[in-house]
């Protein structure tokens, strides 16, 4: 297996054990793909989703750019549900998890067709 290949599965783990979710893996895969190199590293590849810079960048460029959503107070409570599925007593999470829990949960999967 490729390392790619290898994160995936991992993220796909996290997923199932700790968000109680069956993962799309083609949708799992394309969010994964979107997030290039950051997966890679060890301190990218994490959110430290309760630092309020990471939560801006998180709705400008996943969010926002990505997702193509307006700025507006509903991103927060949508990100906030997200960080409760994953779990809040952790407090840094797979960016491709929560980038993924994102996408479902705000229906926004045709954004990776």
């Amino acid at each position: 297996m490729t390392k790619r290949a290898d994160l995936i599965a991992l993220y796909a783990a996290d997923l199932r054990e700790k968000c109680g979710i069956e993962p799309d893996m083609g949708l799992l895969t394309q969010v994964t793909i979107a997030c290039g190199p950051t997966i890679y590293s060890p301190d990218a590849s994490l959110v430290a989703a309760e630092d309020p810079q990471e939560r801006r960048r998180i709705r400008q460029n996943f969010l926002s750019r990505r997702l193509g959503l307006r700025e507006g107070p509903e991103l927060d409570e949508a990100l906030d549900a997200a960080v409760e599925t994953y779990g809040p007593a952790q407090p840094r999470k797979y960016r491709a998890v929560l980038y993924y829990l994102l996408t479902v949960q705000l229906g926004r999967e045709a954004a990776f067709d």
